[in-house]
């Protein structure tokens, strides 16, 4: 007992003592915080007005006014004299400031009784031609609404992102003999600059601003590089919205070679840019925060997030954050939110989009690739990537290597990555004259201090055939995507398949017997083109680096919400490209890229809800989500179950059939989510009871919405909300859900299947049900343990219409009984009434220690602590 206390008396010490740090403590340095005031934000105040006019209405214009002046008021007040510098004003989707301060001078704004929350800012990261074709659009949505001339025309979509390129073509408005009509709904600006200069904007691109404050304060932003204005210079936004909303039939060429005509998931959707992240440092929740208000108030109807935070927000939830939290008002005011679920997989946990009513979406692959490869003298075929023509058919070139190649005055002594082939001038041009140059692909690449593009440049001064590139042993996970050649190359992204190439090529050489000086060079290859696509793959499957479930609702336990809620096609996706993009080395300077991400899979969500939003006006975000998920497929192109890389290493060969966890739903369906039969509507309140349900929520609920959760019922908990997913992350012997439906349809008669996920037993009913168009019918579910078992099992519900309306939902089950800690825990807290329940106060401490003494006391104290050490 002595030695547990002992360890006892130690976390008490860390706890409150170097582990935390107040707002009173001393602080020099000034640094950007948020603020909410109690008081509510305009969207609540008009709510009417707002669902129907947006933001042009004279009175909520006079709300936002007062509003602003109030915070500048409190400012002065608060501050007195003191130096400070307020960033934005939140008013429409939360009630409160972004300022810049010291952290004496926060202490201060958060003893006022106005002030709700004071949180410091944290950083947050960024995470096709073919694409329509392969989710069914040409064939199946498009055609069904009218075709591609018509589809999302009237929907704009908000772009959270690095800006745009307002000369693509992706986003003329004058491409068609079909004008681009006026959104009447939407008031936003373009935001006119030396490098947005007027006349960037049009019918198509119908608003644009950039948020920089916060790092233009934090003294990192870099006018140079960054733009201050709506321009793109990074290349991701311009590459995003062209994905969810770029026009159609644009001709991609790349490296001048031609790769088909690029479209948009909505072609005729209206986009409008919030651009808040910067090439150079990513960017600030505080900008993307006035970013989502102020494209709120614009009266946008989608909002598409590829960013994520760069760390899990700390607090009672992860769903209690500024940005979460202005996305529910975005909510609230009927803006369907889509946002990538972050490129942290393929580890448990590590999603990056946690709230139900965010649509997350993780990053699948399509059928299409580009491979090309190289055969060897010895008839061995090694494959490869590269966006680049082959060598002359039937005719074999000498392999040189850059090393091999010196000229007199190079060595490897003076530049040690002469491999690279980064230099001309240090190479012997005689010697590698029509023959092919071997390079070296280092971890420099990566990094971008070498460049393909300059190795190539190399290559064509030295006039060699072309340029095969090795991989580096220490380049290691590295997912290497098609890049353009403009000369015959190819690169080998196995270092196995490189050590089989460099093999050959050493046997191959042969040297004077005394000197052992290379006399000749006899290893030879030839080089297939890499410019026609392949579509005999199996796909999609979920990528690696796709973030992956349970959904984390605090650092320590899961959250009973899936996520992510379905997976999308994000990898090698062609898009546009901003004229002067650097996010890639590989494409700058050219109008259209390859990109892989999350980031590539969540605008095509968000056009696929433009189709849905434009055919259906009055759904609501959360019929939208389950428009979209209901009816994701769950097997591949070959009809085998969809499989999930589990491995950066050897990606392809380390799989299985994707969970829940891994996918969600599935693979979105573009054409039967245009259909779906029925829908799971959620509604704000049931949001907010559920955040109130959260054990010591009610004052973060407070903070950020400026009500009360005396309002709401705060016994319903996430499995209760009606969502087209069931997941429970502790199931205590057993457990009753219930799901509502609402028939969008004819009339029709429902039978219900399901798989039971292991160690579980399940009842549901009713087993068969008919239900008229409008109708709503309640679906109950009862899931009983039968086995112990800590990890993860999954299942599926199935609802099969005689009208051809197919559902599916998602089950993911842990019994948590099974985890020894938690026995330890419930048996102490039966026989001392402990509770383990979100952190626990130092008063609470003490009087846990007084009551079940040092034990009870250490089990009891802070989640934060104690399971670190079990989790170590």
């Amino acid at each position: 007992m002595g030695q547990l206390c002992w360890v006892y008396l130690v976390l008490m010490s860390l706890a409150f003592g170097l582990g935390s740090k107040t707002l009173s403590q001393e602080d020099p340095h000034s640094d950007v915080y948020i603020v909410t005031l109690k008081q509510a934000p305009s969207a609540h105040y008009f709510e009417e007005e707002v669902r129907k006019h947006k933001g042009n209405n004279s009175r909520s214009h006079q709300r936002w006014s007062y509003i602003s002046k109030i915070h500048d008021s409190l400012l002065r007040s608060a501050l007195g004299g003191e130096k400070y510098l307020k960033l934005y004003s939140y008013h429409y989707l939360i009630n409160g400031f972004s300022v810049l301060i010291t952290l004496q001078q926060a202490d201060k704004l958060s003893r006022r009784r106005e002030v709700a929350n004071v949180v410091l800012d944290f950083s947050v990261k960024t995470a096709t031609t073919y694409t329509p074709e392969f989710l069914g659009l040409t064939k199946g949505a498009w055609p069904q609404e009218g075709g591609y001339g018509t589809a999302g025309e009237g929907i704009v979509i908000g772009f959270i992102d690095t800006g745009i390129d307002p000369t693509h073509s992706s986003f003329a408005d004058d491409v068609s003999d079909h004008p681009y009509p006026v959104p009447n709904h939407f008031s936003g600006v373009c935001e006119v600059t030396r490098d947005f200069p007027s006349g960037s904007c049009n019918r198509k691109l119908v608003g644009a601003r950039h948020f920089a404050a916060s790092a233009i304060t934090k003294g990192i932003f870099n006018s140079s590089q960054d733009y201050a204005s709506p321009f793109d210079g990074d290349g991701h936004g311009t590459h995003t919205a062209s994905v969810a909303a770029g026009n159609h039939g644009i001709p991609l060429v790349v490296a001048g070679n031609y790769f088909g005509n690029a479209s948009g998931m909505a072609p005729r959707a209206h986009i409008a840019v919030y651009k808040a992240l910067y090439k150079s440092f990513g960017g600030f929740a505080a900008d993307v925060v006035a970013a989502i208000d102020q494209a709120a108030q614009d009266g946008v109807d989608i909002i598409s997030l590829s960013i994520t935070p760069n760390r899990r927000p700390p607090g009672i939830a992860t769903f209690f954050n500024p940005i979460d939290m202005a996305l529910l008002s975005a909510v609230k005011s009927g803006i369907f939110v889509v946002q990538a679920a972050g490129n942290t997989g393929p580890s448990p946990k590590s999603m990056s989009s946690f709230s139900p009513w965010i649509l997350t979406v993780g990053s699948a692959s399509h059928d299409r690739v580009y491979a090309n490869s190289i055969v060897l003298g010895n008839n061995v075929t090694i494959p490869g990537v590269g966006l680049a023509p082959g060598t002359d058919t039937d005719k074999m070139y000498t392999l040189i290597s850059a090393v091999h190649a010196l000229s007199n005055e190079a060595t490897l002594a003076i530049d040690m990555y002469v491999s690279e082939c980064q230099d001309s001038s240090n190479f012997d041009g005689e010697l590698i004259q029509g023959n092919l140059l071997i390079c070296s692909y280092s971890i420099r690449f990566v990094l971008g201090l070498s460049t393909v593009k300059q190795a190539l440049q190399t290559a064509k001064n030295l006039s060699a055939a072309g340029v095969v590139f090795y991989m580096d042993p220490f380049v290691i996970g590295f997912q290497l995507n098609p890049t353009p050649l403009n000369m015959p190359g190819i690169i080998i992204p196995s270092s196995n398949d490189s050590k089989i190439l460099l093999q050959y090529y050493n046997s191959s050489l042969e040297r004077d017997g005394s000197t052992g000086n290379i006399i000749r060079f006899g290893a030879v290859a030839s080089i297939s083109g890499g410019l026609k696509a392949n579509y005999s793959i199996s796909a999609p499957k979920v990528m690696f680096y796709s973030a992956r479930g349970p959904d984390p609702e605090d650092s320590f336990l899961d959250a009973d919400i899936m996520k992510p809620n379905l997976v999308a096609p994000g990898n090698s996706i062609w898009a546009a490209w901003s004229s002067l993009g650097t996010d890639s080395v590989e494409f700058q300077g050219e109008s259209f890229a390859m990109m892989s991400g999350t980031s590539m899979a969540a605008p095509h969500i968000a056009g696929l809800g433009a189709l849905i939003k434009q055919k259906f006006p009055h759904f609501n975000p959360a019929a939208i989500a389950s428009a979209l998920s209901t009816t994701a497929s769950l097997y591949d192109k070959n009809g085998g179950p969809i499989m999930a890389q589990r491995a950066y290493a050897n990606p392809d060969i380390n799989q299985s059939p994707a969970t829940p966890f891994d996918m969600g739903s599935g693979f979105v369906n573009a054409t039967s989510a245009l259909d779906p039969g029925l829908i799971f509507d959620t509604t704000y309140e049931e949001y907010m009871s559920f955040l109130c349900g959260i054990n010591g929520s009610s004052p973060a609920v407070l903070n950020y919405t400026g009500q009360s959760c005396q309002l709401y019922n705060s016994t319903v908990t996430a499995v209760d909300l009606n969502l087209p997913s069931i997941t429970i992350a502790k199931l205590n012997q057993s457990n009753t859900v219930e799901r509502s439906v609402t028939n969008i349809a004819g009339n029709e008669t429902y039978k219900v299947s399901w798989t039971t996920p292991s160690g579980v037993s399940m009842k549901v009913t009713p087993m068969c049900f008919f239900i008229s168009t409008g109708e709503k019918q309640v679906i109950t579910i009862t899931f009983n343990a039968t086995t112990n078992d800590s990890v993860p099992s999954f299942g599926r519900i199935g609802l099969l219409g005689d009208g051809g309306h197919n559902l599916n939902i998602p089950l993911s089950v842990i019994d948590w009984m099974k985890d020894p800690v938690a026995i330890v825990v419930l048996l102490l807290s039966m026989f001392t009434g402990c509770k383990v329940q979100g952190e626990v106060s130092a008063e609470a401490l003490k009087m846990i220690h007084a009551k079940g003494g040092c034990i009870c006391a250490l089990l009891c104290y802070s989640k934060t602590v104690l399971f670190s050490l079990f989790k170590a």
